[in-house]
C-alpha cells in the first residue's frame, strides 16, 4: 500500500478540529469482571446494563463522543456512557486489560499493536481521519524529510500515528532511527518543545502546527493533508464485551452517527457543546476544523469493505502490522481478520 495515496473513500464534509485539550476523567464504570471487562450480573440478553467506559486521548476527533454523551444519544439507544481520559496508550491497554474501561477511542496502528502484543480488542467503528491535523514540524533549513538526518526530532516512541507515519516516512526515504536523535515524548509535548526551541523538529498535532508556524524560525515540513486515509481513528472495544454485548455495541455506534448527524445540522450548538467539554473556546474549536473530517455509516462500511474486496482500513491495518514487526515493536503479526468487525457499520 502506498501512503501517499488518497483514500477511495469520500471524506464527509462535517470536518472537526485537531488539536489537543485537557479532560479529566468524567465517571468510570460499574463493578466489572477483569477476565471479560463486563460488568458482574450485567444482563445476558445481548445488552448491558452497567456504565461503557470509554477511554481516548486529548485528540479532538473524539469530541463527538462527549457530544453524544452530552446531547443523550447513546441514552436513546439504551447505553450508558461514560468518557475518560487516558494520554497514555499503555495505561488504557492495562485499564482495558483490567476490565475497569470496555473501549479504547485511538488510531488503527494502535489498535494493531495492543493486538498484537495480547490485547483482546475489537474494532467496530472507524471515526475520523487526520486531515492536516497532525505534522512535522521543523527549522526553515530542514526542507524535506531527509534533512532530518542528524537532527533532534521530538517524537513519541510508545507507538501511534505520530510514530507509525514517522517509520513509514524513514522507510520510504532509506533511514532508520538512527539516522535521527530522537527525544521521546507525547505528541504535544513535542510540539511545545519545537515552539520553546529545544529541538530542531517535531512529530506533532494542532495548535502545534500553526504555533510552529508563527514563530520567525520554523515551519510545517509535511502534515497529514499529504497523507489522507491513513491516520485512522477507531473505536476499539473488549472482544468479549462485543461477543456478550452486541446490541450495546451496535447502540454506540449508531449513537455516534447520531452525533455526526446533529454536527452537521446543529452545528453552532454541537460545537459550543464540545467546546465546553474541551476546555478550548468556540473560536479556536471553530478554527481548526479543518484539521480532521469523520466518516459516514456508509464509507465506514467501504473502508472495511469484504472478504474478497478488503477496504482502505485493512490495508493500512496490515501495513502497521508489517512495520511495527519491521521495528521490533511486535514479536509478531497481529490477526487483522479477527480484530476487524464490520458488522455493526453494514
Amino acid at each position: 500500500m502506498s501512503l501517499r495515496r488518497r483514500s477511495t473513500v469520500p471524506l464527509v464534509s462535517a470536518a472537526l478540529l485537531a488539536s489537543s485539550f485537557g479532560l479529566s476523567a468524567c465517571g468510570g464504570g460499574a463493578d466489572a469482571d477483569p477476565a471479560s471487562g463486563t460488568e458482574s450480573g450485567a444482563a445476558s440478553s445481548g445488552t448491558y446494563d452497567g456504565t461503557v467506559t470509554i477511554a481516548r486521548s486529548s485528540w479532538i476527533g473524539f469530541l463527538p463522543l462527549d457530544l453524544a454523551v452530552e446531547q443523550g444519544f447513546f441514552e436513546d439507544h439504551g447505553v450508558d456512557v461514560a468518557v475518560t481520559s487516558f494520554e497514555s496508550k499503555a495505561d488504557s491497554r492495562a485499564a482495558l486489560i483490567a476490565g475497569e474501561i470496555q473501549g479504547i477511542a485511538t488510531t488503527i496502528d494502535t489498535q494493531v499493536m495492543s493486538k498484537a502484543q495480547g490485547v483482546d480488542i475489537t474494532v467496530p467503528l472507524v471515526l475520523d481521519t487526520s486531515y492536516g491535523g497532525d505534522g512535522l514540524v521543523g527549522l526553515e533549513d530542514i526542507t524535506s524529510f531527509a534533512d532530518l538526518k542528524g537532527r533532534t526530532v521530538a517524537l513519541d516512541t510508545t507507538g501511534g500515528a505520530s510514530f507509525f507515519w514517522f517509520n513509514y516516512e524513514l522507510k520510504q526515504n532509506d533511514m532508520t532511527l538512527d539516522d535521527v536523535e530522537v527525544t521521546s515524548m507525547s505528541s504535544g509535548d513535542a510540539g511545545s518543545a519545537f515552539v520553546a526551541g529545544k529541538v530542531d523538529a517535531a512529530m506533532t498535532w494542532e495548535p502545534w502546527l500553526s504555533k510552529a508556524k508563527e514563530t520567525d524560525f520554523g515551519h510545517v515540513i509535511l502534515d497529514s493533508k499529504d497523507v489522507p486515509g491513513v491516520i485512522l481513528d477507531t473505536l476499539g472495544l473488549s472482544s468479549d464485551f462485543v461477543a456478550e454485548y452486541p446490541e450495546t455495541v451496535q447502540g454506540i455506534v449508531d449513537g455516534w452517527f447520531d452525533a455526526l448527524a446533529f454536527l452537521e445540522s446543529n452545528k453552532d450548538e454541537a460545537v459550543d457543546t464540545m467546546a465546553k467539554a474541551s476546555g478550548l473556546t468556540v473560536e479556536d474549536l471553530e478554527g481548526e476544523l479543518a484539521g480532521i473530517q469523520f466518516y459516514t455509516r456508509e464509507e465506514n462500511a467501504t473502508l472495511f469493505g469484504t472478504t474478497d474486496a478488503p477496504g482502505d482500513l485493512v490495508d493500512v491495518a496490515n501495513t502497521a502490522n508489517d512495520l511495527w514487526v519491521e521495528t521490533g515493536l511486535t514479536d509478531s503479526k497481529a490477526d487483522v481478520d479477527s480484530l476487524l468487525d464490520p458488522s455493526f457499520v453494514q
